[in-house]
C-alpha cells in the first residue's frame, strides 16, 4: 500500500516542480533600489547612465535631468543624477536629487549610500550615520551599499581623528 502512495507523491512532485520554478523566475529591474519598474528603458536615462559610468559628468547631468523630467517617479534616475552632481561639486543639488529618490523609494539602497557619502564630503558624520542605520534596517542580511558606507564612515573618522 505504501509503494503506490510514494509513487504518486514522487510523480506529482516531478510534474509540479517546473511550475514552482516558473513562478519564481524573472526580475524586477527596479528592485528594492529603484522606483519605476518598466520594461522600456528611457533612452535619456540609458545614455545618462552610460555617461556617468564613463565619468563624463558634463554629458550625464543634462541627460539625467531630461530623464527625471520625462519620468519624475524614476528613483534610479534621481539617484544617478545626484551621484553625477556630487562628482562636479554640486553637493546641494545632489542632496536634493537623493532626497527625491528617497521620497519615491525610501528603501533605495543606492540613494542611502550616496547621500551618506555626500554628507561625509560635507563633514556631517551624524547624517551619514543616519543613512547607514537606514541601510542596516533595509539590508537585513547585509548588502554592498551598507558595507561601503560603513567603511567610508570609518575611514573618515580615522582621518579626522588623527
Amino acid at each position: 500500500m505504501k509503494f503506490p502512495f510514494v509513487l504518486i507523491l514522487a510523480g506529482s512532485l516531478v510534474l509540479t516542480a517546473p511550475l514552482a520554478f516558473a513562478a519564481g523566475s524573472g526580475s524586477d529591474n527596479g528592485g528594492s533600489s529603484g522606483g519605476t519598474t518598466t520594461t522600456k528603458v528611457d533612452p535619456d536615462y540609458a545614455a545618462g547612465r552610460k555617461a556617468s559610468d564613463a565619468k563624463d559628468w558634463a554629458r550625464a547631468i543634462p541627460l539625467l535631468q531630461k530623464a527625471v523630467a520625462t519620468d519624475p517617479k524614476n528613483a534610479n534616475a534621481y539617484n544617478l543624477l545626484g551621484y553625477s552632481l556630487r562628482h562636479v561639486g554640486k553637493i546641494d543639488a545632489a542632496l536634493d536629487s537623493y532626497d527625491k529618490a528617497l521620497a519615491i523609494n525610501p528603501k533605495h539602497k543606492g540613494a542611502h549610500e550616496y547621500i551618506g557619502e555626500a554628507y561625509l564630503q560635507m563633514g556631517n558624520v551624524g547624517k551619514a550615520e543616519e543613512h547607514l542605520k537606514a541601510l542596516d534596517r533595509i539590508c537585513f542580511f547585509g548588502c554592498e551599499e551598507f558595507t561601503e558606507l560603513k567603511e567610508k564612515i570609518a575611514a573618515f573618522k580615522a582621518k579626522t581623528k588623527g
